[in-house]
């Protein structure tokens, strides 16, 4: 180890075997405390906590300056180490069994006083964020910031061992068609001209394979101009993979031994492989989502042979028109609450449903309660019964209508009802799993074109380029594999085209002319005539795995300067207005107008 001037050991390096020897420290004060003229302070780094004492016995001018520690000065202590007197031991620090007797103290930055208690957890997470650097001090973020570092270096350690070279991108680059808006930086040099900041390296690690290095892998920063939520931020880090003459059975287990490597570095974990594999469809059918919570049950049950020959008119003229009728069962929510239905209708409501409220039935003290319990038959109401297990204290949500909204309504439904239950706090399950042919396109009502579900670059089943040729485009299934943990999508991958025509054709579908196709993907169109190799790959969020890893709830807990819910930094109050003659020499001006306050009524 180098020789460090400050210190000869860290704060959590001393045991009872340095019983004797004579140390040096250096840290932060945690904590002083006086008992009877005696100071005893908890000396804080990185690594850990000692206690130190101060005796006027053994130096009365270094005691009395001692009464000036203050909680978060930085101090230079030596001292001799002893075994703490029988009774004053603190099991809950492994270096609780001894202290320090200072013979010196030198004061190296005195501290003002915190804007806050880092021993408290805190909800004001502005305050946190605006000093994100005395936030970082606290006990739980230490652990998080070194739980990534693991996680992040079993990775590289792991895709070394498999062959993969870590290759840097660009960042100033052209607009990568990802779906979402991109980050625009002017060029000075070219008046008019932007750079894009990246939103994934998709087509350079394409190209890369085209150049032949067939194994590469980077610690890639990514950046999307979108609204944030817990697990967002407009400037986030992918683990990005790329490989040739791969297939997706190739990939998907390189993978998991690569998530494997990482969980047993942050959690000290095995996890089970191979992970369980399901269809897109599969996983819409019975969980309403493409990256299912396979923690606990609940799975939409389809009825509709139950209702073939209903009298209820809404559900049969749901079903005559091609739709569909399914239902959930939430075990044990009886006692649903108003405000608990206003909050369920809500969401129902935003994620597609037609109508202001759920159709329910509950079974509560032997009676069923639901409006539509009076229009069902007696052989209707005996079939839902046994088909859905309604059972004392449950309740079962009703969708009917088109495939998609029905399966999505009651998928956020289980979610919700889930967490209104507290089903998942205490679940330390790892429940894996790969999500598998997913629809290559989606045809968006908004635009009314269709769109790629994950890029543009993703490659179409084989067996299904036929129906790509035929304009059967709803059907066409995509080389395409999504990697997900008790509901959060870890990362998403495909196989790509690696064909110019076929790559064309693609851009085709998706609405991008011959010109456009020749000024914004010209490069990877023409690479592609150059003897372009199959190639696939996966990006795997790094955020997101260290906030599971380290047991969070949001990434903006793992990432060291992370922006706030509106993207600002806080700390260096970013982002900030620039002056007109920065503005000139890039050719900008702006034509932003703030709202007038409006004068106060008389």
């Amino acid at each position: 180890m180098i020789p460090n001037f400050y210190r000869t050991h860290h704060c959590n390096a001393l045991r009872e075997e340095h019983i004797g020897q004579t140390v040096t420290l250096a840290g932060w004060v945690n904590s002083a405390r006086d008992h009877g003229g005696v100071i005893f302070i908890d000396l804080r780094d990185r690594e850990g906590m000692t206690q130190v004492v101060f005796r006027p016995e053994e130096d009365a001018e270094i005691a009395t300056r001692s009464h000036e520690l203050r909680d978060e000065d930085v101090v230079q202590i030596t001292g001799r180490i002893e075994k703490r007197l029988a009774g004053t031991e603190n099991k809950n620090l492994a270096t609780g069994t001894i202290e320090i007797v200072a013979v010196t103290l030198t004061m190296l930055n005195k501290a003002d006083v915190l804007p806050f208690h880092l021993d408290r957890e805190m909800s004001n997470e502005d305050l946190r964020m605006k000093y994100r650097y005395l936030d970082l001090r606290r006990e739980r973020m230490t652990r998080n910031i070194r739980t990534r570092h693991k996680i992040t270096t079993a990775a590289r350690n792991y895709l070394d061992t498999e062959g993969f070279i870590e290759v840097e991108t660009p960042i100033l680059s052209n607009p990568t068609p990802e779906g979402a808006r991109d980050f625009l930086v002017p060029a000075r040099m070219h008046p008019a001209h932007f750079y894009a900041l990246p939103q994934a390296p998709q087509q350079y690690k394409q190209l890369l394979m085209v150049a032949g290095l067939e194994r590469y892998f980077q610690i890639a920063r990514c950046f999307r101009d979108e609204d944030l939520r817990a697990d967002r931020q407009p400037e986030f880090t992918q683990i990005d993979i790329e490989a040739s003459f791969v297939k997706q059975d190739d990939i998907i287990p390189l993978v998991e031994g690569l998530l494997a490597s990482m969980f047993k570095a942050g959690q000290g974990v095995d996890i089970p492989l191979p992970m369980p594999r399901m269809t897109y469809q599969d996983a819409m059918d019975r969980y309403g989502s493409d990256k299912p919570d396979t923690r606990f049950g609940w799975e939409i049950t389809k009825l509709d042979d139950l209702f073939a020959n209903t009298g209820f008119k809404i559900f049969k003229n749901v079903l005559e028109g091609g739709g569909t009728v399914r239902g959930i069962n939430c075990k044990g929510f009886a006692t649903v609450t108003t405000g608990q239905m206003n909050r369920l209708n809500e969401l129902a409501v935003q994620a597609g449903l037609p109508v202001k409220a759920l159709a329910f039935i509950k079974l509560e003290n032997g009676e069923y309660k639901s409006p539509l319990w009076k229009v069902f038959s007696d052989d209707e109401k005996k079939a839902v019964t046994e088909r859905m297990d309604l059972q004392e204290g449950d309740v079962v949500f009703f969708v009917a209508g088109a495939w998609e909204m029905v399966t999505t309504v009651l998928g956020r439904t289980r979610l919700e009802v889930a967490s209104m239950m507290d089903l998942l706090k205490d679940n330390k399950a790892l429940n894996f799993l790969w999500v598998v042919d997913f629809p290559l396109l989606a045809f968006s009502a908004e635009d009314q074109s269709w769109v790629a579900v994950h890029h543009p670059f993703t490659r179409p089943k084989a067996e299904d380029v036929a129906l790509l040729d035929a304009g059967n485009y709803g059907k066409v299934r995509a080389e395409a594999y999504d990697v997900v943990l008790n509901g959060y999508e870890l990362g998403g991958g495909s196989i790509r085209i690696h064909e110019s025509d076929l790559q064309a054709k693609m851009f085709s579908v998706l609405g991008v002319t011959p010109e456009e196709q020749q000024i914004k993907f010209s490069h990877i169109l023409e690479a592609f005539k150059f003897g372009a190799p199959p190639h696939g790959g996966l990006a795997l969020g790094l955020d997101r795995i260290a906030m599971l890893v380290s047991g969070e709830t949001s990434i903006r807990e793992v990432i060291a300067f992370p922006k706030n819910n509106k993207a600002s930094d806080l700390m260096t109050d970013s982002p900030t207005n620039v002056d007109f003659k920065q503005l000139r020499e890039l050719y900008i001006q702006s034509t932003f107008k703030p709202k007038e306050k409006e004068e106060p009524k008389a």
